[in-house]
């Protein structure tokens, strides 16, 4: 599909649309227990500023690039605008520096990777898998 397709409403066929498995991220008590799924496989964290034009590029890119099997690893999605809090203890509790938009991997309730801005690459999952 080009990119007059998409600005003008050009119909997309079912085949086309990619659905993510996101889970939503939205308190700060859900950390315990991403850090107990992290143990049996890993976990993605996508913090995701809304007001941010570079973020909203990388989740679309981070998007089209996903292509993991949804047993491979969980997919967390962060609106860190509406979940300031959460964002914050997330920086804590995993030990890196807030940054937007970043990607955060965690497995055995420890950080193995973490990148942000244009370093975020949906490819890189396949490492960590």
């Amino acid at each position: 599909m080009g990119i007059l397709d998409k600005l003008f409403g050009s119909k997309v066929s079912s085949e086309e649309v990619k659905l993510i498995p996101w889970n939503r991220l939205t308190s700060i008590d859900q950390l315990i227990k991403i850090e107990k799924e992290s143990i049996h496989q890993p976990i993605v964290i996508f913090k995701h500023s809304s007001r941010c034009g570079v973020s909203s590029m990388t989740f679309r890119q981070f998007e089209n690039n996903f292509n993991i099997e949804n047993d491979k690893v969980k997919l967390y999605f962060l609106d860190l605008i509406a979940f300031r809090e959460v964002s914050n203890e997330v920086a804590i509790r995993f030990q890196v520096m807030h940054q937007s938009p970043q990607l955060i991997v965690l497995k055995n309730g420890n950080t193995i990777h973490h990148s942000s801005h244009y370093s975020i690459d949906a490819g890189l999952l396949e490492n960590f898998s």
